[in-house]
């Protein structure tokens, strides 16, 4: 189905219509649960109407999966973030531990950062956590990577300017 302009809403509906069936089994087969292989499917039409340029799509399934492996990555990135939170919660006394709004807000922040750090090269990513959550010193972890002082303050440099742009680019 080759649609000039899908990001129309007429476009949308036929590219629904024709491929979310399809799109809900895969994602279905995919994850091994139904109910986020709907929410999922859903997600990825969402990303669809929110494009504003138009969308000339060849091979709508391959399109539509590109999407929703995208979509993927991040439903099992916050899995894992979610499970590493809940565990480090079960280490806590039972008086420490949060209500069920902060615990919210704190999986979200966690997602926040995780998605603004997936852009950093391994390295850099890992020096940056070092410093900032650990809070070794640039020699400490120059000797924990078996880096030189300079490459960690490089990649320390690196990270902050990417938290600096993330953080006040605006979005296209």
């Amino acid at each position: 189905m080759s649609a000039p302009n899908c990001a129309s809403s007429s476009g949308i509906d036929v590219l629904y219509g024709s491929h979310h069936g399809w799109l809900q089994s895969w994602l279905r087969h995919k994850l091994g649960n139904a109910f986020d292989a709907a929410d999922l499917a859903q997600d990825t039409f969402v990303r669809l109407l929110a494009k504003s340029e138009p969308i000339d799509v060849r091979e709508p399934r391959a399109y539509l999966a590109t999407i929703a492996n995208g979509l993927v990555a991040n439903h099992w990135r916050r899995k894992a973030l979610e499970q590493a939170y809940l565990e480090a919660l079960a280490a806590q006394p039972t008086a420490f531990a949060p209500s069920p709004e902060e615990r919210l807000l704190v999986l979200e922040t966690l997602e926040r950062i995780a998605r603004l750090l997936d852009g950093l090269a391994p390295t850099v990513r890992e020096a940056f956590l070092l410093s900032q959550l650990d809070g070794l010193s640039y020699p400490q972890i120059a000797e924990r990577l078996g880096l030189s002082v300079n490459v960690v303050q490089k990649a320390m440099t690196r990270a902050l300017m990417h938290c600096y742009q993330a953080l006040y680019t605006p979005a296209p």
